[in-house]
């Protein structure tokens, strides 16, 4: 009771009539309640009295995990999975592809395979030229989001960082590939921010840190298997197949995002 009048007196309002009182086993009669007090549950009683039984029957985090999987949320769930996945691998694929793609460059036009990489002073300035574009990556998303709105502004970045990349099938010179690079980096910064903005909006307070979690956690999956590609494709002399499959990865994701049931710019939270 104190913390809320001191979060009335702080925004200078008046609580509603009314005592604080707990006790497990008690009902309240939602019916008598008055409008005031009624824009304080935004959730119905039938979904307070679903949630409550399957969190007594399963426990939180598998009432939580089940709801995911609901014939309601399982589209978003599947279609989020997915683009945690793809969105961890194309960043973290990029991230490496600054350092393989001069690497093999030199060893496969000299004929060698399986090389290992060499220190290169260009190599560190076309990393530290890359990095720097997270920052107008992360600008643009921000200045962008309200704007577009998250699902498009999600599927136009995946489908830009693809054509950013598709050149890359191809040996390019130094600064051509630093150029692409950067792009398809910051294109990838923004879509992964605005991927995060948006999960935690889809899912109901039930089940959002479960559903963000988890999200997040097929996200590193997706960090953990990109090294198989980005790595050790390119240095068995395998550039264009590897580009190809961060092509297909990032294809696919755009799509995913495109496919959203749920556009939650200007929406409340449930």
């Amino acid at each position: 009771m104190l913390v809320l009048e001191r979060i009335a007196i702080t925004n200078q309002a008046a609580l509603p009539p009314g005592v604080l009182i707990y006790h497990q086993e008690a009902k309240v009669d939602h019916s008598d309640l008055t409008s005031e007090k009624e824009d304080l549950l935004p959730v119905s009683e039938k979904e307070c009295t679903f949630d409550n039984a399957m969190s007594f029957k399963y426990g939180g985090g598998i009432a939580a995990l089940l709801r995911l999987l609901s014939r309601k949320l399982l589209r978003s769930t599947l279609l989020l999975w997915f683009a945690f996945f793809a969105n961890s691998f194309a960043y973290y694929g990029l991230v490496l592809l600054t350092a393989q793609l001069s690497d093999a460059n030199r060893s496969c036009t000299s004929g060698q395979t399986n090389v290992v990489p060499q220190k290169d002073v260009n190599l560190y300035k076309d990393t530290f030229i890359t990095s720097l574009a997270e920052v107008p990556g992360l600008i643009l998303s921000a200045v962008l989001v309200d704007w577009f709105g998250r699902k498009a502004l999600m599927w136009f970045m995946l489908f830009t960082c693809c054509a950013f990349i598709g050149p890359l099938v191809l040996q390019q010179n130094e600064l051509l590939t630093t150029v692409l690079l950067f792009g398809a980096r910051a294109v990838a910064m923004g879509s992964f921010t605005v991927l995060c903005l948006y999960a935690p909006e889809v899912y109901p307070t039930s089940a959002r840190s479960t559903g963000v979690g988890i999200a997040t956690a097929i996200g590193r999956i997706g960090g953990v298997v990109c090294p198989l590609v980005a790595v050790g494709m390119l240095r068995s002399c395998h550039q264009m197949e590897a580009i190809l499959v961060f092509e297909l990865v990032l294809f696919l994701a755009g799509v995913a995002c495109f496919l959203f049931p749920i556009e939650t710019k200007g929406r409340g939270m449930d």
